[in-house]
């Protein structure tokens, strides 16, 4: 046998570490670049200011962002509410329950939504949430001109409204289809469009029965609360963060030991209270590390709050008004006329970097325990 050439087994492993090292110089590089020039240029306007007061009118130099930051913390809040705990859960469900078939398909799931766009999270809440429902009207038959195919209705209120009967116009009207079988004195729910000329016709006309009353009331419900606003931010925001937790939430309980689960019951100890007080007490540094990553993840986006949260060059008073966030003011301050705007985008962009910066140093250090027991 022939002995080993230890020069070129030294050579192909130096010339891998050299390969190694400057893959990680090319990772990280780019964010020492983008760190440095936001200093460079943005730190000089950063002071109390930038901080506490409210940006300027158009064209006027000064102010700050103070309600951009305050906006991006009700919006992270929200987010937490809604992606942390729906996220937790179905992590758990992911682990301990379910069955194999289903979970694969909510793996499967979740992954695809970890994929998409933000910005398509953002046209979708915004379908949902900022899109004003049409409303039905509701009230009675006061009288029906089956020549001239117009029913006339009063509402609770007192108002009375004409409808246009067209051809293709739904009519449950008890089992019948006719319009002479609407008769006077009916509570109806009718559902109309207005075209051009400002004609309301009645798409559809059924009596006012429990089922459509309920079904009237949630969208009287949707649109008092439907528009641009700090609430359907919170929610898309919140939505992206849910498949993003639950995974992370499933894999770090998939690193507990099964001999914990199986102690706990073979003391009479019940599941449920196995997986609460064992295993996520177990796993809870990884659960909040993965909500911190995902919250991280969503504090710097912009497109989802185009389409929801919208902006505001003032407070905030209510979770239904529009609000303002730091990404959102960044994107409007840079794409400006004005030097000041662009160097106040360029602060809000350096607190902005160093807020994400911090949740990963949080993280690290909740790791660092788990990390020095392996090694």
């Amino acid at each position: 046998m022939t002995a080993p050439n230890h020069n070129l087994r030294n050579f192909k492993n130096a010339l891998m570490q050299i390969v190694a090292s400057v893959c990680a110089v090319l990772v990280t590089v780019p964010l020492f670049l983008v760190f440095f020039y936001l200093v460079r240029t943005g730190l000089s306007s950063i002071n109390w200011a930038f901080f506490t007061q409210l940006p300027k009118p158009t064209g006027e130099t000064g102010g700050g962002m103070a309600n951009a930051i305050v906006g991006t913390l009700i919006l992270l809040v929200q987010a937490a509410l809604i992606g942390v705990p729906v996220g937790v859960l179905g992590g758990v469900f992911l682990s301990e329950y379910g069955s194999s078939r289903v979970n694969w398909g909510i793996r499967f799931g979740a992954d695809v939504l970890n994929g998409v766009p933000s910005i398509v999270w953002g046209i979708v809440v915004s379908a949902l949430l900022v899109v004003h429902i049409a409303a039905p009207f509701r009230g009675t038959v006061k009288s029906v001109d089956a020549a001239k195919r117009l029913v006339t209705v009063q509402s609770q209120a007192g108002a009375t409204q004409q409808f246009k009967v067209a051809a293709n116009t739904r009519l449950n009207l008890h089992g019948k289809h006719q319009l002479d079988s609407l008769q006077l004195g009916t509570d109806v729910m009718i559902w109309h469009h207005r075209e051009s000329d400002g004609t309301l016709v009645a798409d559809s006309i059924s009596p006012s029965g429990l089922w459509a009353r309920f079904i009237a009331e949630i969208i009287r419900l949707h649109n008092s609360v439907s528009g641009f606003s700090a609430l359907a931010g919170g929610v898309v925001l919140g939505l992206m963060m849910i498949p993003l937790v639950m995974r992370t939430t499933e894999e770090v309980l998939q690193l507990v030991p099964h001999g914990y689960r199986e102690a706990a019951l073979a003391l009479g100890i019940a599941k449920w209270r196995t997986i609460t007080q064992i295993v996520i007490r177990t796993a809870l540094k990884g659960i909040v590390t993965g909500a911190l990553l995902a919250l991280a993840r969503v504090a710097g986006e912009t497109a989802p709050l185009l389409f929801t949260a919208f902006g505001n060059l003032g407070w905030a008073h209510k979770l239904i008004e529009p609000i303002a966030a730091l990404p959102l003011q960044i994107f409007t301050y840079a794409i400006s006329p004005y030097d000041d705007w662009k160097r106040q985008a360029r602060a809000g962009a350096l607190l902005l970097l160093l807020f994400v910066l911090l949740i990963n140093i949080g993280v690290r250090v909740l790791t660092r325990d788990r990390f020095q027991k392996k090694t």
